[in-house]
């Protein structure tokens, strides 16, 4: 049996003989000095939507967590154990990151899932069910709604919970006071898989808005 896969042996030779060999002192910069990244993406694991991969991001320029839907829980100090939580304190607290983007995608199979009430899990743990509950006061009215389809229903609660992970965020003792300072911003952010489109919410209305760039002119 291989260490690895041979998919990802020939991933990482492309990659040290290309980007790593192109960057090198780059990478020595940041194993010596240590990391720096101005802006904290939180994202979803989903395979197809890798914050890095889609803002051009370079080594060291972005701090990323992904997890299942892109999720932020809100503040809880207890003995449990919190992954996000543990990423949002140390980015904040010890890298001082000026920006948290939480970024959504389309065709979410968390949020499918969060949509789909009533399903059986997938194991006896039904983590995912227990994470996604976090949307449970959102996505409830959204699966019952008559006058939705299913893929409106979709598209919708993917653009929600971005908006419910930002208030989660404010939670956050810290977040909240320096954002009240002026030290941090927070923005929600929403891809589209099959088109490349980025949306942006408006910090004011929470609508989520086209950005200036032309993916269709950018498209050959």
């Amino acid at each position: 049996m291989p260490l690895l896969p041979d998919s990802l042996l020939h991933g990482y030779r492309t990659f040290v003989e290309g980007r790593y060999l192109q960057e090198t002192q780059t990478y020595r910069a940041l194993a010596r000095d240590g990391q720096a990244p101005e802006t904290m993406v939180i994202a979803c694991c989903d395979s197809r939507a890798a914050p890095e991969t889609i803002f051009g991001a370079g080594a060291g320029e972005l701090f990323v967590v992904r997890n299942v839907a892109n999720l932020v829980p809100p503040y809880a100090p207890d003995g449990d154990f919190h992954g996000t939580s543990a990423a949002l304190e140390f980015a904040v607290q010890a890298l001082n990151v000026r920006n948290v983007v939480v970024m959504g995608h389309g065709r979410c199979g968390g949020i499918k899932a969060a949509l789909n009430v009533g399903a059986e899990p997938l194991s006896p743990g039904d983590f995912i069910g227990k994470w996604m509950s976090i949307l449970e006061p959102v996505a409830e009215p959204i699966a019952a709604s008559p006058m939705m389809t299913a893929g409106e229903k979709q598209t919708a609660l993917e653009r929600i919970s971005i908006r419910t992970s930002i208030a989660n965020l404010r939670t956050f003792p810290y977040i909240a006071a320096r954002e009240a300072a002026g030290e941090l911003s927070l923005f929600g952010a929403w891809f589209d898989i099959s088109t490349a489109e980025l949306w942006a919410m408006d910090a004011e209305t929470g609508d989520f808005h086209r950005p200036l760039v032309d993916v269709e002119d950018a498209v050959i």
